[in-house]
């Protein structure tokens, strides 16, 4: 499959796979999943829960109005995005929050502070001259 610029679309995702961030290599591919599992409101929930420590399913699954078999799929999701890790002690398997990659998606963001902040100092300016013209 070829896109509009001539190339294919596999050589096309392999220019833009790689996203340098404080010299550290971030792939695009793990900002994907990172972004792709917050967009869900319960695991964000679930991360919000864990920022206050570990807990195990049952103890995750408490106050969500979802089973315990639901909050192990969403579970699944943040571990593949690596934003939580499942230890062992004895029968029970904690989750724990894992910051790495929540760092590496807010530095991205933080890289388009610059341009949302130029456009608020653009409405000020406007409404300032609006204002004088006043």
């Amino acid at each position: 499959m070829t896109n509009s610029v001539g190339g294919t679309n596999r050589s096309r995702r392999r220019a833009y796979s790689t996203v340098w961030f404080n010299a550290a290599r971030v792939t695009a591919a793990k900002l994907d999943r990172t972004f792709s599992a917050l967009a869900d409101p319960t695991r964000r929930a679930i991360l919000r829960r864990l920022a206050d420590g570990d807990a195990t399913v049952s103890e995750l699954a408490k106050p969500l109005p979802i089973s315990i078999q639901a909050v192990s799929k969403h579970l699944k999701v943040l571990e593949q995005a690596g934003l939580v890790t499942r230890g062992r002690t004895a029968q029970l398997r904690p989750a724990r929050l894992e910051g790495g990659p929540l760092k590496e998606a807010a530095g991205w963001i933080e890289d388009y502070r610059r341009f949302w902040e130029g456009g608020f100092e653009r409405i000020d300016r406007r409404l300032a001259e609006r204002k004088s013209r006043a």
